[in-house]
């Protein structure tokens, strides 16, 4: 090993070992903010996709009964993302919950469909995985998400 291979190693491991400046601690997330990625995912009955939903938009409609069931947000447009696990392919597709949820009443004469999710339940803008059933019920019905 040359000398100047030993410098450079030596300078690229003490810049490693830097102190991380105040400011910078502070901007770390709590553990409390802290989502586990695993927790945002659902998968199929197989094992053999993953699914994640983003929310796109809210609408800003009061929640009835917020003292029975707490803060609610409902569920206007999603994107949801789906993995097959066996071809590493991924889909994604934007949805109009709103507009499924209509058409589907019109076409079968109900909706299956609760996009009323609790507030906890969102974490950085992604539903929580117990939750996706409930807004992709409709999609599901109309055939426009098979997972």
């Amino acid at each position: 090993m040359s000398e100047d291979n030993t410098k450079s190693i030596k300078i690229d491991s003490d810049s490693l070992l830097e102190t991380i400046s105040d400011s910078e601690v502070n901007s770390r997330i709590k553990f409390e903010e802290f989502t586990d990625e695993k927790s945002l995912i659902s998968y199929n009955a197989f094992g053999s996709k993953q699914m994640k939903i983003k929310v796109l938009e809210v609408s800003d409609e009061t929640p009835p009964l917020k003292w029975k069931f707490g803060d609610r947000v409902k569920v206007t447009k999603i994107l949801v993302t789906i993995k097959h696990l066996t071809t590493q392919e991924v889909e994604e597709g934007e949805f109009d919950v709103e507009a499924i949820e209509r058409e589907l009443s019109e076409k079968r004469h109900y909706s299956s469909t609760n996009r009323w999710i609790p507030a906890n339940d969102i974490k950085n803008g992604y539903v929580v995985g117990s939750k996706h059933t409930r807004l992709i019920s409709d999609a599901s019905a109309l055939d426009y998400i098979v997972f």
